[in-house]
């Protein structure tokens, strides 16, 4: 039996979309050959994704060393108070972001079932900055935070699916 027009289209989109998460970088040509289908339909694939908003972006992994960050995690715990409506629109929108200071890179923010009520992580310089960033990213919020965990991370494993091309020189931390 004949597959239909949109189980082959949603196939395409998944081999693309695998293809993108590891080579984001490569050719429209490259990823066209890789997905056995032609330039003109992984360019239609490609805009399509973009336009639903499935593709969010690219971006480069580096070793943040080079840059020297240290990469840390948050994970929150809030507290019972029911949320009122100007603090979910101020968690979706700018929540941490306004609460940057000095040398922080916010990652991911997500709010998260389980454990956690919210999972954020962030790159700065070192632990102190870390603590500073974290409180001063509390303070206005401390009526719905009970408790938060940070955690620095000592070399990622992978990062993005793909694996730490330092993986043999850092392995002696194991």
């Amino acid at each position: 039996m004949a597959k239909s027009s949109k189980e082959t289209m949603l196939e395409d989109e998944i081999k693309v979309l695998s293809f993108l998460e590891q080579h984001a970088k490569e050719s429209v040509d490259k990823i066209a050959k890789r997905c056995g289908v032609s330039r003109q339909k992984i360019w239609r694939i490609i805009k399509r994704l973009e336009a639903k908003k499935i593709i969010w972006g690219y971006t480069t992994i580096t070793d943040n060393d080079a840059r020297n960050l240290k990469h840390f995690t948050v994970l929150v715990n809030r507290t019972n108070i029911p949320i009122d409506d100007t603090f979910r629109n101020e968690v979706v929108s700018a929540l941490i972001d306004e609460q940057v200071i000095g040398p922080v890179k916010v990652e991911n923010i997500y709010l998260t079932h389980g454990i956690s009520d919210w999972i954020f992580t962030f790159y700065t310089p070192d632990i102190i900055s870390a603590k500073k960033f974290v409180e001063n990213a509390f303070k206005s919020y401390s009526k719905y935070v009970k408790g938060y965990t940070l955690i620095e991370t000592l070399f990622p494993i992978r990062r993005q699916g793909l694996k730490n091309p330092r993986i043999k020189e850092l392995i002696e931390y194991i």
